[in-house]
């Protein structure tokens, strides 16, 4: 049965920096592209970023672009989220995600089960 599990959330400082990580277990990790979503406070689940299985191309959502970085160990199963120059806005719930492809290219919504998320708070 496949599990995600995030972890390394907190609170932070606008301007500091935060690494996420997502631990998969029950699939071939390194079959699937991956992603992170997040959900704000009143507001929907929405793409973040995300990353093809064999970790060669990188995507991002125009908020996060050049401030978050993604990237996967597939040995470990770990996917992580390398955020910084944080926000107020950033604050939200952040999880992560298996994602069906097309033409190789990631489509950003989550093709799985959703785990628990980690809360991510940041102060102004």
């Amino acid at each position: 049965q496949e599990a995600l599990v995030e972890s390394g959330g907190g609170w932070v400082q606008a301007g500091g920096s935060l690494m996420l990580s997502c631990a998969a277990s029950g699939r071939t990790f390194s079959d699937y592209a991956m992603g992170w979503f997040r959900q704000c406070p009143g507001k929907e689940r929405e793409y973040v970023a995300s990353m093809t299985a064999s970790a060669g191309k990188a995507y991002y959502a125009d908020p996060v672009r050049g401030r978050f970085t993604i990237s996967r160990d597939n040995a470990k199963n770990i996917l992580y989220l390398r955020m910084t120059n944080l926000k107020p806005d950033d604050t939200a719930i952040y999880y992560c995600n298996t994602l069906r492809t097309l033409f190789g290219t990631p489509i950003p919504v989550g093709s799985g089960s959703w785990g628990q998320g980690t809360q991510v708070t940041v102060s102004s």
